[in-house]
């Protein structure tokens, strides 16, 4: 039994408390702002401040939508928090595989018979299993405070909002990987990684700002799972499936990548 997924095991069983802390951060949130829709999401009050604020930035930030329950989830958590968090998360793992080699930890881990692809493909399927943890989790919270908070969210779409989510992170985690096995160097792991999440970003947003850049939209990863949105319009199935398909296929460069280089003692 030692000998299966070691690297995977491994790592799963010396990042449990990090994942604990992700868990409760995400839960943190998920409690602070969905149960506070009722007083908040429609009142006039919320109105008043929305209707203040610039539209490029209420655009950007989805809060034209918060009215609704699906819109004001998706403002708050899986468009922006749950984001974040979830990016954040995935630059940190997906840089493991260059920080072990940075530690001389992965010369003496392949010392024992693990051949690099593997090593790389278990690495990523530890950070793979983990974000599924974050956004299976964080998809329960919000079915159960659904009724509570009066979110009126289909089920269905609550499970697609959140594979959206992982899969945008664990295209981040593929970048960092592959920057990792490219260079054994974490700060180019975690730069590229962090470079990817951010620009899909910035560029849904400017895609937003005027029909003209509404061309930007299809260089987004951010764009390709959140511009329809997963709660009040259903997934977009040809996006979502473009987005985990290219972490995939990063993940699976990362092992080839390894394979081809020599590492930093």
């Amino acid at each position: 039994m030692r000998s299966i997924l070691p690297v995977f095991r491994r790592s799963m069983r010396e990042s449990w408390r990090s994942l604990l802390g992700w868990t409760a951060g995400i839960a943190a949130v998920l409690f602070l702002y969905l149960p506070l829709y009722p007083s908040i999401g429609a009142s006039d009050q919320m109105t008043q401040l929305i209707d203040s604020m610039p539209k490029q930035l209420v655009d950007t930030l989805g809060y034209d939508q918060i009215a609704s329950g699906a819109g004001y989830t998706e403002a708050t958590f899986y468009g922006l928090m749950g984001f974040l968090l979830t990016t954040i998360a995935a630059v940190l793992w997906g840089s493991s595989l260059a920080a072990a080699e940075e530690s001389g930890r992965a010369e003496l881990d392949l010392a024992h018979g693990i051949g690099r692809g593997q090593y790389a493909l278990e690495t990523a399927l530890s950070v793979l299993v983990r974000l599924i943890w974050l956004g299976a989790f964080a998809g329960l919270v919000i079915w159960g405070l659904n009724g509570p908070a009066e979110l009126e969210l289909e089920p269905v779409r609550i499970i697609g909002a959140s594979a959206a989510l992982v899969g945008l992170a664990f295209l981040t985690a593929g970048a960092a990987l592959l920057a990792g096995a490219a260079t054994g160097r974490r700060i180019w792991a975690t730069g590229v990684g962090a470079g990817i999440a951010v620009l899909g970003y910035i560029l849904q947003a400017l895609a937003k700002q005027s029909d003209d850049l509404e061309w930007l939209n299809a260089l987004s990863p951010y764009a390709w799972v959140f511009r329809q949105s997963p709660l009040a319009e259903g997934i977009d199935l040809g996006g979502l499936t473009l987005t985990w398909a290219i972490g995939l296929v990063l993940a699976a460069a990362s092992a080839f990548t390894l394979r081809a280089r020599d590492l930093r003692g």
